[in-house]
């Protein structure tokens, strides 16, 4: 947060706030912000979360007002986000957009593998304690996302001729790659759920963008030349992508709390 932000907020100040809209209440995150001129709202689809951001001499007292007032808009938009699929024993994911069932084996060793079911199933096995499955499952998927992404940007990297300085991943909610002029490169883990054609299609968009820092025709020529799945991937993304932040969110943070009356 800017130190600016830091002085007009009070000590007292809530950070979240509370809207009831037809007997349901919804946590409100609240942030000032220096260049804003207003108040908006806008909900973040991985997190789920609902973030109200203020200017600096904004009121809490006025976000409170300005949220209420769009309260049904806040329902609407989380309702329609996808369901929430935890990470538990029985669940399916889709690795590498493939379906795979969660598999849960306390008293083998290891973390987590992937091996072929008796039916002919693909499994996603993982050991330890029940409680610990879903940090177990999330922190492989991050890790066999990064390893991909690293080889698919340096394979990009090569056919472009650039250099990369590193490749990290996020739960990014808004995009799904990111790219800095130093060759720093990020990406969304969530990429690693979708089919790879995908996931090689976002690598060379994003080190596309150390040649072309835009998105001109120039560049869109550029990664047609190099993803020849480039329209099958976008696609894809467009008819699928929202549907992978549903993967890995427990049900309460899916789900609105219900108000007492």
């Amino acid at each position: 947060m800017p130190l600016s932000a830091l002085f007009f907020r009070r000590s007292s100040e809530p950070r979240t706030i509370e809207i009831a809209y037809e007997q349901a209440v919804y946590q409100v995150r609240v942030r000032r912000h220096r260049r804003a001129r207003r108040y908006t709202l806008r909900v973040h689809a991985a997190s789920r979360d609902v973030v109200l951001t203020m200017p600096l001499r904004g009121s809490v007292r006025e976000a409170r007002i300005f949220a209420q007032k769009h309260g049904a808009w806040i329902a609407a938009r989380l309702v329609r986000l996808p369901i929430a699929a935890p990470f538990g024993h029985g669940a399916i994911v889709p690795l590498r957009g493939e379906p795979h069932r969660i598999v849960h084996r306390p008293k083998e060793r290891g973390t987590v593998w992937v091996e072929a079911g008796s039916d002919g199933a693909q499994l996603l096995c993982v050991t330890g304690q029940a409680p610990h499955i879903g940090r177990r499952i999330g922190d492989y998927l991050k890790r066999e996302a990064k390893r991909e992404l690293e080889a698919a940007s340096c394979r990009a990297a090569e056919k472009l001729d650039v250099a990369i300085k590193r490749v990290s991943v996020r739960d990014q909610a808004s995009r799904w790659g990111s790219c800095s002029s130093t060759g720093v490169l990020s990406y969304s883990w969530r990429l690693i759920l979708a089919p790879p054609f995908v996931l090689e299609y976002l690598a060379v968009h994003e080190v596309a963008h150390l040649v072309e820092m835009n998105h001109s025709a120039r560049f869109w020529r550029m990664v047609a030349a190099h993803c020849p799945d480039e329209g099958r991937a976008r696609a894809w993304l467009d008819a699928h992508g929202s549907d992978l932040h549903r993967y890995g969110i427990a049900d309460d943070e899916a789900r609105p709390r219900t108000a007492e009356i």
